[in-house]
């Protein structure tokens, strides 16, 4: 009788267990992301190591920490023209991370902003209409603050600050390297 107890109280740990990672979702591979995005284009990643001043630029124009000295990113090539930019951004929303893909114009604005995992309550997932909301933003023209030009959602206020400032970070590092930020730096010398 004791072993059956203890078999069915193992049973229901273990069930419980599989229940806290059931919610951990990949909903993406990046390289079928990034194919999906960036249709018949040859795509390059790039790994750059960031110097100290530009750190301190994306710190200043995103308003947000860049832990990350390291930055990859993919460039995307079509007729040896560059249709777009990619950044593979992973955070934490409460206390589990998210991995995104934000897909960027040549411009440096963003394209479309997509999950690739999800590891919090499939509940705070947001939806592609809210993802929608930061089509075409540019660190240049937007503010991209959160209930300033982009809307909050209801139920995942954490989930919505994460991808909001996310996508400050993301469009920041893209200025700083591509936009004329980096040649500004390298004159001030």
């Amino acid at each position: 009788m004791r072993l059956k107890i203890s078999l069915l109280v193992v049973f229901c740990s273990l069930l419980l267990l599989q229940g806290t990672k059931a919610h951990a979702v990949i909903l993406k591979k990046p390289e079928d992301a990034l194919k999906g995005v960036f249709r018949n284009a040859a795509i390059e990643v790039k790994n750059i190591i960031l110097r100290p001043e530009q750190v301190a630029e994306i710190e200043k124009i995103s308003g947000m920490r860049q832990n990350e000295r390291l930055v990859s990113f993919y460039e995307a090539k079509r007729d040896n023209k560059i249709v777009g930019y990619a950044f593979i951004e992973s955070h934490i929303v409460r206390t589990k991370p998210e991995t995104l893909l934000y897909s960027l114009h040549p411009d440096g604005s963003i394209d479309r902003i997509e999950v690739l995992s999800f590891n919090e309550p499939m509940e705070y997932l947001p939806q592609d209409r809210w993802l929608g909301l930061f089509k075409d933003k540019s660190i240049d023209r937007d503010p991209i603050r959160l209930r300033r030009d982009i809307s909050g959602i209801t139920g995942a206020t954490l989930t919505a600050k994460a991808i909001t400032d996310g996508s400050r970070r993301v469009l920041a590092i893209w200025k700083v390297l591509f936009g004329g930020q980096d040649e500004i730096l390298r004159k001030g010398k």
